[in-house]
């Protein structure tokens, strides 16, 4: 089945009832403490699950048919939120299997919202492989979470939404995993935006895959190693890829922490690594807009411990301030 925009209309009309419309806001760069200049940020870190995921995990339970056994899916985390919120809000069990390199706040959502969890590896890969194992055994459905048609139809409402909300925009960055975002968006817009993929340093999979002319392994590590560092990018979204995409910028982990706190500093967002991703391209100059571009960033995740309201003021969060505290150092 191809990913047309047509069948993207379709599935927004769908998956409406059960997915937020989130915002934009513009902002000036300026209050970035850079040049001036107009960024559109489109906040999806807002969607159910706190991040775009849901889109295309509604998308893959109300188009497809669900056994008795339910639904399975491997992820590094927010695929996971996503597949457990759906499945919990349409009465379905669901069995999820995440690596250790998921954050604590991510697995504890899954639980949160009554999903069986199943922890397996240290890489996303390895949970793919013990989630398929099951899957097998049991009968369940199993939802991707990229290289599926339903998945890509589903986050390619978020650049349908996008357009309607910034119809003017001349560039958009968006941060890339597994690819099923950039995907989507990019079967959206077909080549009516420039599309900058945003990936880390230590996990380029896109960069790796549009050098060597398909998708290859790659380093899954870094700051963003729970969303952004799959093994490959999938088979699906690579021709999309190819076709649309027109640059790849790569950041460091250093500029992922600097972003998260810019949003918070500016504009009092919390966004995870993966979910400030994007921004990070600007904000460290790996991507430089022409002055006059209209830029779009997605802001796509927010599932993260960086503030904590239950810690007393000067430990970080009851004050609202984000917790001084780094992350444990996850595997590569």
């Amino acid at each position: 089945m191809e990913i047309t925009a047509d069948r993207i209309r379709q599935t927004r009309d769908l998956i409406t009832p059960h997915v937020r419309r989130t915002p934009v806001i513009d902002v000036d760069a300026a209050e970035f403490g850079l040049p001036p200049g107009a960024l559109t940020l489109k906040l999806e870190l807002l969607q159910h699950g706190g991040s775009f995921k849901a889109r295309g995990a509604f998308t893959n339970l109300l188009t497809r048919a669900v056994p008795a056994a339910g639904v399975g899916a491997a992820s590094g985390g927010n695929h996971g939120v996503a597949i457990a919120y759906a499945a919990a809000k349409l009465g379905v069990p669901a069995r999820i299997f995440v690596p250790t390199v998921a954050s604590p706040d991510k697995i504890a959502r899954i639980r949160e919202l009554g999903a069986a969890l199943v922890i397996a590896g240290d890489r996303y890969a390895d949970a793919l492989t013990a989630g398929t194992r099951w899957l097998e055994e049991s009968g369940a459905l199993a939802v991707h979470a990229y290289d599926q048609v339903e998945t890509l139809l589903g986050q390619g409402t978020l650049g349908l939404e996008l357009e309607e909300q910034a119809p003017d925009l001349d560039t958009v960055l968006v941060a890339v995993g597994g690819g099923g975002l950039i995907g989507g968006v990019a079967a959206w817009y077909a080549g009516r935006v420039r599309l900058v993929a945003v990936e880390p340093e230590a996990a380029p999979t896109l960069d790796l895959a549009l050098r060597a002319g398909e998708p290859v392994d790659s380093p899954a590590g870094g700051v963003a190693a729970d969303s952004l560092a799959p093994r490959r990018v999938g088979q699906l979204m690579f021709p999309l890829a190819q076709r649309y995409v027109s640059q790849v910028v790569l950041v460091s982990d250093d500029d992922i922490r600097a972003a998260q706190r810019a949003l918070w500093r500016a504009l009092r967002i919390v966004a995870e690594p993966g979910g400030a991703a994007a921004l990070a391209a600007v904000l460290s100059g790996r991507y430089r807009p022409a002055p006059g571009e209209r830029t779009g960033i997605l802001v796509c995740g927010g599932n993260t411990t960086a503030v904590r309201f239950d810690e007393p003021p000067g430990g970080g969060s009851s004050s609202g301030r984000p917790s001084s505290r780094r992350p444990p150092a996850r595997p590569a």
